[in-house]
């Protein structure tokens, strides 16, 4: 999607979220791609898997091998 496109969708201003799309990019949680005038953003779903890898690592009141199994599907290098 476009910047215009999600700010649009979620009611955020404009520049507002491009700022919020460059932490995300820089962070690589998102990638994005120049379409003539337009910049394209996408998910990077190896930066959201390392992620939520992370968040769950000490989940479920400190007891990891409770989440053991969304750990192994969101970790999977499929």
């Amino acid at each position: 999607m476009s910047a215009g496109d999600i700010s649009e969708t979620l009611g955020v201003r404009q520049n507002t979220m491009s700022a919020n799309l460059s932490v995300l990019a820089r962070s690589g949680l998102i990638r994005n791609q120049r379409e003539g005038r337009s910049i394209r953003y996408f998910a990077n779903m190896d930066g959201m898997r390392g992620l939520l890898a992370f968040l769950m690592e000490d989940c479920c009141g400190g007891r990891p091998e409770l989440c053991q199994p969304v750990i192994k599907e969101i970790a999977c290098a499929c």
